[in-house]
């Protein structure tokens, strides 16, 4: 169980050097407790006690990196069931299946495929990270992992490798040994010679079992042997099998503190459907219940792109809401009669009326105002997107040096501030834009048409 700050604060030295980088030992102990800080911060730590508190503040779930560099991947390090408690540390590892099935040209277009498997929402680029990659021939895999490994850092993609046979692994990983692939898979049969592969080349390894019980057995054996950055596959016969046992391990862990099943997992929804759209939407599924990596065998941007979606909006921190800067946003060259409008700086809310307003080819200045990176109504309900804080705004934006005219539009939803920003803003005309984005093509023509 979590200890609290001040059960922290217990432990402490108490002499408030400030060594560790905060003003009180107290200060410490609150965000060690609030997990932003490590506990080998503080220097001056009684070994006991540094050893008691590693243990009680160390995430359930642990942290597992695959790849190394630009294309380093962590997964795990999750404290929490649910993203409301607290918040969701990393987004899973989205893989892409290069099968033994392939040919060599068929492979060669996968890549390229994955190469080119990119997409860009609320500012941010989304992409599958990761090529799974198995050969029953073993030179073949070795070529495919070479070739996959020479991608363009620009592709960041992190490498699972996958052969039951120790010895194939070694000759294929060993000359990419630096890139840390996932070393796929350690079962009842191979455990030994694969935990030795892993420490050999301080990779991560994948476990393999028959379900949970056989699963605890062997990451025992294998953590005892001194391997300790693994991931978890249970071998679920179908899709239910698969959320059973997702959802007990993340229980075991975060609840029981159950250190055998305190790792990420890895779910192949491309076994559990064979059907590509279908084995997406099992994807999503797996996404939402604790899947430190998925596997898909398609290179498909239809089924990608809602799921990487998915991934953005589950595993966005919701204590720190993604936002833009505050200012002036011109869209489109505008000038001195175009339309001026403002909306609240959340990041979805800005890309999306951005986007609307470039769509309506009608040049327009879009003020774009700090409001914590809240959504238009939840900054209104919460006091920041008020009438005095938006004249505050436009006063300061610089608007009114590159207009002629002293017109602004706000978004529909708060269409009943109208009146007393008039008040605020003296001199301005505020007009009532639309409530949805859909619609501000349409109005900004209409708007332009009737000028």
């Amino acid at each position: 169980m979590a200890l609290s700050g001040l059960q922290i604060f217990k432990l402490l030295p108490k002499t408030n050097c400030k060594d560790c980088g905060y003003p009180t030992c107290m200060a410490f102990a609150m965000q060690l407790a609030a997990g932003k800080v490590r506990v080998e911060a503080c220097p001056h730590l009684p070994q006991e006690a540094g050893a008691q508190l590693s243990d009680a503040v160390s995430a359930p779930v642990s942290r597992v990196t695959v790849g190394s560099g630009a294309s380093a991947l962590a997964i795990g390090e999750e404290t929490v069931l649910y993203r409301h408690e607290k918040r969701f540390e990393h987004a899973p590892g989205l893989a892409v299946l290069a099968g033994g099935s392939l040919s060599d040209v068929e492979f060669a277009e996968r890549l390229e495929a994955f190469s080119a498997l990119t997409f860009e929402r609320v500012g941010e680029p989304l992409r599958p990270n990761m090529l799974a990659i198995s050969a029953s021939d073993g030179a073949v895999l070795e070529a495919r992992v070479a070739r996959a490994a020479s991608l363009d850092a620009a592709v960041k993609a992190a490498l699972i490798v996958m052969h039951d046979d120790p010895a194939v692994l070694r000759r294929a990983c060993a000359p990419v040994a630096d890139g840390r692939p996932l070393l796929y898979a350690a079962d009842p049969t191979n455990w030994r010679d694969m935990g030795a592969l892993a420490r050999d080349l301080g990779a991560p390894l994948a476990v393999k079992a028959a379900g949970i019980e056989e699963l605890i057995g062997l990451v025992e054996k294998l953590s005892g042997a001194g391997v300790e950055q693994l991931v978890l596959d249970s071998s679920p016969v179908d899709v239910r099998a698969a959320v059973r046992d997702q959802v007990f391990a993340r229980r075991a862990a975060v609840k029981s503190r159950l250190r055998s099943l305190g790792y990420p997992t890895i779910a192949f929804a491309c076994r559990l459907a064979s059907d590509p759209a279908l084995a997406a939407v099992v994807a999503g599924v797996l996404l939402c219940r604790y899947a430190g990596i998925i596997v898909l065998d398609t290179v498909d941007p239809a089924l990608w792109l809602p799921l990487c979606v998915l991934s953005q909006n589950i595993y966005t921190d919701p204590q720190r809401p993604m936002q833009v800067e505050e200012g002036v946003y011109p869209i489109g060259e505008p000038g001195p009669d175009s339309p001026v409008l403002v909306t609240t700086n959340f990041s979805l809310t800005y890309f999306t009326v951005s986007g609307e307003v470039e769509a309506s080819r009608v040049p327009s200045w879009l003020l774009v105002m700090n409001a914590e990176g809240q959504s238009v109504l939840t900054a209104w309900a919460a006091g920041k997107f008020v009438p005095e804080a938006i004249a505050a705004f436009i006063r300061r934006s610089g608007i009114e040096e590159k207009v002629g005219h002293r017109r602004l539009v706000i978004p529909g939803y708060v269409a009943q501030i109208s009146g007393e920003l008039a008040e605020e803003l003296s001199g301005w005309d505020i007009e009532v834009g639309v409530r949805e984005a859909v619609d501000i093509p349409r109005y900004l023509r209409s708007l332009v048409g009737s000028g």
